[in-house]
């Protein structure tokens, strides 16, 4: 337990960046998703590459906001669980409860 609540102090916990690996469905998806892009940018004309890149720009601030979001909802998840599973008045039968 020191070394995770060390790790933190220094800021060396950081569950936003992960490393993909190579072989990977999800490297495999990105790497279709960049092919994609890099093909319909060689096709639109230079406005519609601005339209493009805006749209890129507004679905990874989408996707920044809803990984943000999952993360502390299950943070909060296993906090409350945590809590449950040392709650003595739960009314576990073995204990005495209700």
């Amino acid at each position: 337990m020191r070394k995770t609540l060390e790790d933190f102090y220094y800021g060396n916990i950081t569950p936003n960046e992960q490393v993909m690996n190579p072989n990977s469905e999800l490297r495999r998806a990105t790497d279709r998703v960049a092919r994609f892009e890099n093909q319909l940018m060689e096709q639109l004309s230079e406005a519609g590459q601005t339209v493009l890149a805006k749209l890129i720009e507004s679905q990874q601030e989408i996707d920044s906001i809803t990984a943000r979001e999952n993360f502390i909802l299950g943070f909060r998840l296993g906090v409350r669980m945590i809590a449950e599973c040392i709650d003595d008045n739960d009314g576990d039968i073995r204990n005495g409860g209700e």
